[in-house]
């Protein structure tokens, strides 16, 4: 229901062929930039906090500009930072426009070599120079790198400490910012590595540039950097001689997949994207697999090398649930799955009663889940009713600031369809991919719903209860945004026991310097005294507004479920707290005695 953030998407674009080719076979030189567009628009639903673009031209002269970068804020910035690069063609003729030699002569962006970003900030810091991708400039173009990536780092403070300690001065305190100035480091140390060997054989001039250019080896630049990396991230750079990459976390938290033809090598945070852009069968694409990075070297040869040894295998499930387009095969039909698996506990919910109750979804990423519940129910009962209850009416517009306003228009961000139950004798059921602060519950749905005079409502999420913060890249990092773990709290207060919240908080205290890899998560503490349905009855008590009529009762998706229905994806730290990295559980540690400190007494 409540939108979650996620960070971030990423695309890039090697062409394998001179611009005259695709000119030729394609009608345009801009084949490699419509297809990073493509790319870029179709994983729109990855970021619309801000987007950047970098290209390299591979056949630029000495004094010629052969890295370009655009970047914009907002959700229209896809359209803006296009638009942007279209404007330096404005002026041309159509035979310039359709001249492939012309444009590799003089224009910008006519390169080789493009990568793309989507952004959506997990971190607070908002502006223009925090949009990727982020730039570092030299005078020899193969220690030029452009980097943006899809990902979110535990240990930063460690990286930053690290690097300073080798007496680099990064100019800001940011994540992406600190990877830059470690990975430029590496990336300066391997070029003059093969100065030294090429200043050796006798080379000079551009004749040494050049070897060196063609020499370069990223993989060695990869690992040295990466390996002190926990956290989940597909990380993709440029040189300014052209050589690209995208590396992959050892644990597989963040996925990527790429596409490698006699004519482009190109790579994305979501395989059908790639299917539809390039209009290829699912079988064309490979997965980067964890720990694993797919390099492109100045001359187009692209191959994948291990630089991280696997360290375990945690791909993300809330992929599947519901970051991902709906539109990949087997995500399809995993959301088809979730829904399927409710179906028990759904009909203990409403006491069987099929004939007396309608089904329908929260819009709109729930609506696959939904698919499968209707089949499953098909399946076992010759009439089930389904109907579409509710609908997504207008968007919240944040220009609208003030509390009793913004709360009255939040209540209408969803409307029904008046007459589609029997009023006092149906009951209705909803479901949603997710409840995990349960605002819009509170704040709009169950009211809303409530308008239809319902016997009872069941919500229903096709994912478990969201008891943990992620610090891979979803925003949701602080403990009282959960509704499950302020269930858990007040079940704790209610019955006496908030000693369970005091000893967890000694227990986490007490660990709070040792090294990382040492830490324990003591929140489960908070929900061990429960079953999953009395968290779950406790979050109707505290999301139900006061004159609601209907019986109210949350259904959710176990973790077994979940597992079945996901069996390639079982990455569910926010559900289990088993974090995937020792700096998950850091971070979990911190962000629970922060919680004691400023919230209870």
């Amino acid at each position: 229901m409540e939108q979650l953030k996620h960070e971030c998407g990423v695309a890039m674009v090697r062409l394998l062929k001179p611009l005259t080719y695709y000119q030729e076979k394609y009608g345009t030189w801009m084949y490699g930039l419509n297809k990073l567009y493509l790319l870029m628009e179709k994983q729109h639903n990855r970021g619309q906090e801000g987007a950047g673009l970098a290209c390299v031209k591979l056949h630029a002269n000495a004094g010629e500009e052969y890295m370009f970068r655009e970047r914009a804020m907002g959700a229209g910035a896809i359209t803006e930072i296009f638009g942007s690069v279209h404007e330096h063609f404005a002026g041309l003729t159509p035979s310039q426009l359709n001249d492939a030699d012309f444009a590799t002569r003089t224009l910008p962006y006519a390169g080789e070599v493009y990568m793309g970003h989507l952004r959506y900030s997990t971190t607070g810091k908002r502006g223009l120079q925090y949009v990727h991708p982020f730039l570092r400039r030299n005078n020899w173009r193969a220690n030029n790198l452009a980097l943006c990536g899809n990902f979110n780092m535990t240990n930063v403070d460690e990286v930053f400490a690290q690097i300073t300690a080798e007496g680099q001065h990064p100019r800001k305190y940011a994540d992406t910012y600190i990877m830059l100035e470690q990975m430029g480091h590496r990336l300066d140390r391997e070029v003059e590595r093969m100065y030294q060997e090429c200043k050796s054989e006798g080379l000079s001039g551009m004749e040494l540039t050049h070897a060196i250019e063609d020499r370069l080896d990223l993989a060695n630049v990869l690992a040295t950097s990466t390996c002190e990396w926990d956290g989940g991230y597909v990380m993709c750079g440029i040189t300014g001689s052209g050589e690209a990459f995208a590396v992959r976390d050892p644990w597989g938290i963040r996925s990527a997949f790429f596409l490698h033809t006699d004519e482009v090598v190109a790579l994305a945070s979501e395989r059908p994207v790639l299917q539809t852009a390039f209009n290829v069968c699912e079988n064309s694409i490979t997965e980067l697999k964890p720990g694993e990075a797919l390099i492109i070297n100045k001359r187009g040869v692209a191959r994948t090398v291990t630089v991280n040894a696997q360290r375990g295998f945690k791909p993300c499930s809330f992929e599947r649930i519901y970051f991902s387009r709906g539109n990949d095969s087997s995500i399809y039909r995993e959301r088809k799955m979730l829904g399927r698996m409710l179906v028990p506990q759904i009909l203990d919910a409403i006491d069987g009663d099929v004939e007396h109750t309608v089904f329908s979804f929260i819009p709109n990423t729930a609506e696959v889940a939904y698919y499968g519940l209707l089949e499953a129910m098909r399946e076992r009962f010759t009439h089930v009713r389904s109907e579409k209850v509710i609908s997504k009416d207008i968007k919240l517009r944040t220009f609208i600031a003030e509390g009793n306003s913004r709360n009255d228009l939040a209540a209408h961000v969803y409307d029904i369809t008046y007459g589609s139950i029997e009023p006092y004798v149906d009951n209705l059921v909803v479901i949603d991919d997710s409840i995990v602060r349960g605002t819009t519950l509170r704040q709009s749905i169950i009211s809303i719903l409530d308008r239809l005079h319902p016997k009872k409502i069941v919500i229903v999420s096709s994912s478990p209860q969201v008891r943990y913060p992620d610090y891979y890249g979803i925003d949701m990092a602080s403990m009282d945004q959960f509704i499950a773990f302020q269930a858990a709290v007040a079940l704790l207060e209610e019955r006496g026991r908030k000693d369970v919240i005091y000893d967890a908080f000694r227990k986490a205290k007490a660990q709070e310097n040792l090294p990382k890899e040492e830490m324990r998560n003591y929140v489960n503490d908070i929900y061990a005294p429960f079953t999953d349905k009395e968290i779950s009855d406790m979050m109707v008590k505290l999301l139900t507004p006061e004159d609601t009529e209907a019986e109210i009762e949350i259904v959710y998706q176990t973790i077994e479920g979940l597992h079945d229905a996901c069996p390639d994806h079982p990455g569910d730290w926010y559900f289990s707290g088993d974090y995937p990295t020792p700096g998950g559980i850091k971070l979990l540690n911190r962000a629970f005695i922060d919680y004691v400190e400023q919230k209870l007494p």
